[in-house]
């Protein structure tokens, strides 16, 4: 293996290791049954089923929960450079909604990294299961502004 190959697989796992570590440590994550998928420098995904006590009155997923999801995938993320690192600013766009029994994936990708910070986007999609389709579809839209602690 290559010395530039050798350092993107250590890049690679160290950000896994740091994104597991602030993964293990979220409590409403491991509540919502949100599951880290994969990491890397600057990236992270997620998943999680819609239950049946994630509903709201309309019968479909909250939109609480579907920001929560994005939220992880981007704390994930953010913080996957090993220095601790909040959110400033948030936005959703739902797109469609999410049902109850679907898979919901977030994934996350790094726009840009700055000394105090950077930019990011999720996009969440849902799997209906046991549905006659099994492509993912649009479900939100969202864009995190993250911020590290010093």
């Amino acid at each position: 293996m290559s010395e530039a190959a050798e350092t993107t697989s250590d890049a690679r796992s160290d950000a896994q290791q740091q994104a597991r570590r602030i993964h293990r440590a979220d409590r409403a994550a491991e509540q919502l049954g949100i599951e880290l998928t994969d990491a890397g420098p600057g990236t992270a995904s997620g998943r999680m089923l819609v239950r049946s006590d994630m509903l709201n009155g309309a019968g479909t997923c909250h939109g609480g929960v579907v920001f929560t999801l994005a939220d992880v995938a981007f704390q994930c993320a953010c913080n996957s450079h090993g220095r601790l690192t909040v959110s400033a600013a948030s936005s959703i766009q739902f797109v469609r909604p999410a049902l109850e029994g679907d898979e919901l994936t977030a994934v996350c990708v790094e726009r840009y990294r700055n000394r105090s910070g950077g930019g990011y986007d999720v996009t969440v999609s849902r799997t209906a299961r046991g549905g006659a389709s099994q492509e993912p579809e649009l479900v939100a839209l969202f864009r995190g502004q993250a911020h590290e602690l010093r």
